[in-house]
């Protein structure tokens, strides 16, 4: 599937070990919730639940993206994923959970787990920003959260507003002294 993006993306891809542990870790977490209390369908229901809007939960970081510093950022808008973001991008891990939700559909879940993670593992590595299918549905990109914070914030004259600017520090700086 070609990259929706009419732009290029001001971000690097980020560090694949730390995106790595960070699914491992929101994974943990969910199969944790879908293991909580007595009704096995209502803990995997809350666990497909989490892993579609983990991202919306801490601007764009889940717990496990949290942990290991990593951020899913809307790349057209240079903001932090929302839960609408969230949701698109997270629907295929969503799917795989649902799965396990039905007993009916127990017997595919193997099949299906490994379809879509086996999918999902191989776009990362193959992208050259690293980009899965849920990033391009949503037009969003992990990043590694330093680098997010290092993009410099320049003052709107007429708005009085903050934008963020992909510029180095020396075009920023140079402008905020003129």
């Amino acid at each position: 599937m070609p990259d929706p993006r009419r732009e290029g993306s001001p971000y690097p891809k980020a560090d694949l070990t730390l995106r790595g542990l960070a699914r491992a870790a929101d994974f943990t977490l969910a199969f944790l919730v879908a293991r909580l209390g007595h009704d096995h369908e209502l803990g995997i229901l809350l666990a497909a639940l989490y892993l579609l809007a983990a991202d919306g939960l801490m601007h764009g970081q889940s717990f496990g993206k949290r942990m290991f510093g990593v951020r899913a950022m809307v790349v057209p808008r240079r903001a932090p994923v929302g839960w609408r973001e969230s949701f698109i991008r997270n629907a295929p891990f969503a799917v795989v959970a649902l799965f396990g939700a039905a007993p009916l559909l127990w017997i595919a879940l193997p099949a299906v787990a490994i379809a879509v993670l086996g999918y999902e593992s191989w776009r990362v590595l193959r992208d050259p920003l690293g980009l899965r299918l849920g990033d391009a549905l949503a037009d969003t990109q992990v990043v590694d959260a330093k680098v997010v914070s290092r993009i410099e914030v320049r003052v709107l004259p007429d708005l009085g507003a903050a934008a963020p600017t992909p510029e180095g520090p020396s075009a920023s700086s140079a402008r905020l002294r003129q």
